[in-house]
């Protein structure tokens, strides 16, 4: 019998979460969403991208610990890859996301950006005082 499992992440700002998982090929959702599961069960979030077996990946925001969690029933996880390559492609456009927002906000600009044969990616910001 399938369930839903809870996935710590270190994911805290709902922007760039939705950014990171529109940069992955996903159309996020947003507002107090129910996520499905096996034979109707659902569990509550904040945050949720569907799948063609119509189970949802959500992301429910803990207030005491201030960020996200992945919830969903990983029986049902109909993705490309693993729940834990998910989340570490989710966690590299995430924090991506958040230097982007951060140079701008201080006044940098983008002036190079290079995905690298590695899976890495390379980000040169400058500013011009």
């Amino acid at each position: 019998m399938s369930h839903f499992s809870t996935v710590k992440t270190e994911l805290r700002d709902r922007g760039a979460l939705l950014e990171a998982l529109s940069d992955l090929g996903h159309d996020p959702r947003e507002g107090e969403l129910s996520v499905r599961g096996y034979r109707g069960q659902s569990e509550l979030a904040q945050v949720a991208i569907s799948q063609p077996n119509g189970a949802d990946i959500g992301f429910r925001f803990n207030a005491s610990q201030g960020r996200y969690e992945l919830v969903t029933d990983l029986d049902l996880w109909k993705q490309q890859v693993p729940v834990e390559r998910f989340l570490a492609q989710l966690t590299q456009r995430y924090a991506l996301r958040t230097v982007l927002s951060a140079s701008l906000n201080e006044g940098f600009q983008v002036s190079e950006q290079a995905n690298q044969a590695d899976g890495s990616i390379e980000l040169v910001v400058t500013r011009w005082s």
